[in-house]
């Protein structure tokens, strides 16, 4: 398991060094040099190389800042995104019966039955054929975790490891565009018309389970449900822990 302690100046010099170095070396030597990197640009850099398929699970806890990061290695790395808890509150949103399958569970911060999210992932999954893809919010269980691995051989892991002080405070100042799933933080990552969304203006809401309480409940669920996973993946050799307060600790906007 690789672990990094962000600061912002540090990862900006990192960040500018992989840029040179992606622009000056061979393949075969870059990837010589940083395969056991500790920098997560780094660490995603080489994976794009040598990986044929390029399949990543970024695991988190809730309003760990999986959303924002997930989106700037999608538009970095040209990935796929797949959030579960986005394509979850759009079933419940359209009202399909699958949404309405998992409203009670998600409203009440409880997690949704694995063979519901089995199904889900592993559809959304094989719709994108041969594209390389970042999994964000799942798995959650343990099964979940065997099962995606199974199906579909994931071969890198990225856990943000934030202090739950930190993610509370988010919590309460969190804005979501639904349609599109972009995140924004009212003091850090903020809207550039206060209550719009930046690309299509559109009005942003605040999440039905963004509650302090619920919030503090899916906090406990995840922590006691995530220790397994994280042992699995580090078993495995794919999961690289990230610490910092921030998204731009650890990847400089």
């Amino acid at each position: 398991m690789h672990i990094v302690q962000g600061s912002q100046q540090s990862n900006q010099k990192r960040l500018d060094s992989i840029h040179w170095l992606i622009s000056y070396l061979t393949i075969r030597q870059l990837v010589a040099i940083v395969v056991h990197s500790d920098d997560l640009m780094v660490v995603l850099s080489t994976w794009c190389f040598k990986a044929a398929a390029f399949r990543a699970v970024i695991l988190g806890a809730p309003a760990s800042g999986k959303g924002t990061m997930s989106t700037r290695i999608v538009e970095h790395f040209k990935m796929t995104h797949i959030s579960s808890g986005d394509k979850l509150r759009l079933h419940m949103k359209s009202n399909t019966e699958l949404g309405k399958a998992v409203s009670n569970y998600v409203l009440s911060g409880k997690f949704v039955p694995d063979d519901i999210m089995i199904s889900m992932i592993n559809k959304e999954i094989e719709s994108i054929a041969d594209q390389n893809w970042l999994l964000d919010g799942f798995p959650r269980t343990l099964i979940q975790a065997e099962m995606l691995q199974k199906m579909h051989s994931v071969n890198l892991v990225l856990y943000l490891d934030v202090p739950v002080k930190v993610i509370l405070d988010r919590v309460q100042n969190r804005w979501i565009h639904l349609p599109s799933g972009r995140v924004y933080n009212v003091g850090f990552n903020s809207p550039k018309v206060p209550g719009k969304d930046d690309v299509t203006g559109e009005p942003l809401s605040k999440r039905d389970d963004d509650k302090v309480e619920i919030v503090k409940e899916r906090l406990e669920r995840y922590s006691n449900a995530t220790k397994p996973i994280l042992e699995f993946y580090s078993n495995l050799g794919l999961l690289n822990t990230f610490r910092g307060n921030t998204t731009n600790e650890l990847w400089p906007d």
